[in-house]
């Protein structure tokens, strides 16, 4: 073997070996960030057991004061305030296998994009909602909920489940917790959307522009994208929609998958004492 080919065989095994070591390290953090994400969701959901003992170690601090002292949440607020104070709500899919909290930073829109809510980088980041779009009392039209395809049933991974009718006709529930609250959704829309930013090409601050939003839904032609229409949704009603990328390497950056739901019942109800 020449010497130029030595150095060429030489580098690539270097390369090789660079890019083997990234990856494992890659795939150790995803590993680490899935288990903490699940120490979470087993305790923050049986609030009755003994606190982790893992390296989260939230505050003694009591979170705010419930607005209803009649309705006590399911999940445990109180705890997961002490884990991260941006930690606001819990969504559920029952059947789904999603079951996270939700995060919204005070001013950075991006930034549970890349990191965990105990503050690790990577993947498979958070659930989360952005400061500049949504309040976090779920009054908005519609509140974008993002999560990233991570795999492994991680984060909104099952979500593209729904491309599968069967499985969108036996789970169309989605439940938000909050500490004063839960509301209750119905699903009416699993669909491949583009890859546009939602609140700049949809804006919802007319109702001129929430009829568009509901049109474009309602307009999208793919095999595997339904809109349900058993359900009422009009520029009155309240909406979440779930985003997240398809996990197909192919569309990944052209398209994303959308699942919108339309509020049908919260509880307590307004009113209630």
């Amino acid at each position: 073997m020449s010497r130029g080919r030595k150095v060429i065989f030489w580098c690539a095994v270097a390369v090789m070996v660079i890019s083997g070591a990234f990856f494992a390290v890659k795939a150790g953090r995803l590993a680490y960030n899935a288990q903490t994400y699940k120490e979470v969701q087993e305790r923050a959901t049986t609030p009755e057991v003994p606190p982790s003992t893992s390296e989260i170690e939230p505050s003694t601090e009591p979170a705010a004061d419930s607005e209803s002292e009649s309705y006590v949440s399911p999940i445990d607020f109180n705890w997961l305030q002490g884990v991260n104070k941006d930690i606001y709500a819990w969504i559920e899919i029952p059947g789904m296998t999603i079951s996270y909290p939700i995060v919204q930073h005070p001013t950075d829109d991006d930034y549970y994009l890349h990191y965990t809510i105990t503050g690790e980088q990577g993947l498979p980041a958070s659930i989360y909602t952005e400061p500049s779009v949504n309040s976090k009392d779920f009054t908005d039209f519609n509140t974008i909920i993002y999560g990233h395809h991570a795999g492994g049933g991680l984060m909104f991974s099952n979500l593209v489940d729904y491309r599968d009718q069967s499985v969108l006709e036996k789970n169309r529930d989605i439940i938000i917790y909050t500490p004063e609250k839960e509301y209750h959704y119905k699903i009416f829309a699993a669909e491949l959307f583009g890859n546009e930013y939602l609140p700049y090409f949809y804006p919802c601050d007319t109702a001129e522009g929430r009829q568009f939003y509901l049109d474009a839904l309602a307009n999208v032609r793919d095999m595997n994208s339904y809109y349900l229409d058993d359900v009422e949704v009009t520029p009155e009603s309240r909406i979440i929609t779930l985003s997240t990328c398809t996990g197909n390497s192919s569309n990944r950056i052209t398209n994303r998958y959308l699942v919108a739901a339309v509020l049908e019942d919260e509880l307590p109800a307004v009113g209630d004492t």
